[in-house]
């Protein structure tokens, strides 16, 4: 594990710290499709992250969803930061996109490391600085690109995360999460694939380009 570490949060190469990584961090694996962070809930503590991908997204209280970004190996989420340094329960939920593994730093050594590690600290500043810059291009997206931009987008997205050409999900979940009408989506979708971008399958889409 603390190979791992090492090789994909090199921003954090403290001896020290990365000794009490090794000593308090909580090594888990999420399957596919398992929740890390619910609506809702309380989080206490903040996902380090070394292989798969994690989506998180802003829930609304009528049960709609607005994608925000992707954890990477070797990324951590500001979402989890914020709401463990304001004791406030999160308005996003993070789902694994893949099977994935994460060292999970339990919330009170957060505050502790950012005044007694530099490395920490700076990396926590740096979190919220990629986070924060993938936030405002998400917003430019909803705000100033037209639909089937932000649909090959989140494609090309959603492909990145699995690491798969193939992408199984259906036009009503595209739909939620792009904030928009069903049918507004699976036209976009027959129009594509009339140019050969994508393929349609049952409850698959398969990317052939990757752009329009």
């Amino acid at each position: 594990m603390k190979e791992d570490l090492i090789k994909y949060f090199p921003r954090l190469d403290d001896k020290r710290l990365l000794e009490e990584i090794m000593q308090v961090g909580r090594h888990m694996h999420i399957s596919r499709g398992e929740i890390l962070i619910n609506y809702g809930t309380y989080i206490n503590q903040i996902p380090l992250l070394l292989e798969g991908s994690i989506k998180v997204s802003r829930q609304f209280e009528d049960g709609r969803e607005l994608y925000l970004y992707h954890l990477y190996p070797g990324e951590s989420c500001a979402v989890s930061v914020s709401c463990c340094m304001s004791l406030a329960p999160s308005p996003f939920f993070a789902i694994a996109e893949d099977d994935s593994e994460l060292i999970g730093i339990p919330v009170e050594y957060m505050e502790l490391w950012q005044k007694k590690y530099l490395k920490w600290n700076q990396f926590i500043l740096s979190t919220y600085e990629e986070r924060f810059r993938e936030l405002i291009l998400t917003l430019d997206d909803v705000a100033f690109k037209k639909l089937d931009q932000r649909l090959m987008a989140f494609l090309r997205k959603k492909s990145e995360a699995i690491n798969n050409l193939s992408i199984n999900i259906t036009h009503q979940q595209i739909a939620e999460e792009l904030n928009t009408a069903r049918e507004s989506v699976s036209r976009l979708l027959k129009t594509m694939e009339s140019r050969g971008i994508i393929e349609l399958r049952r409850n698959t889409i398969v990317l052939k380009k990757l752009e329009i």
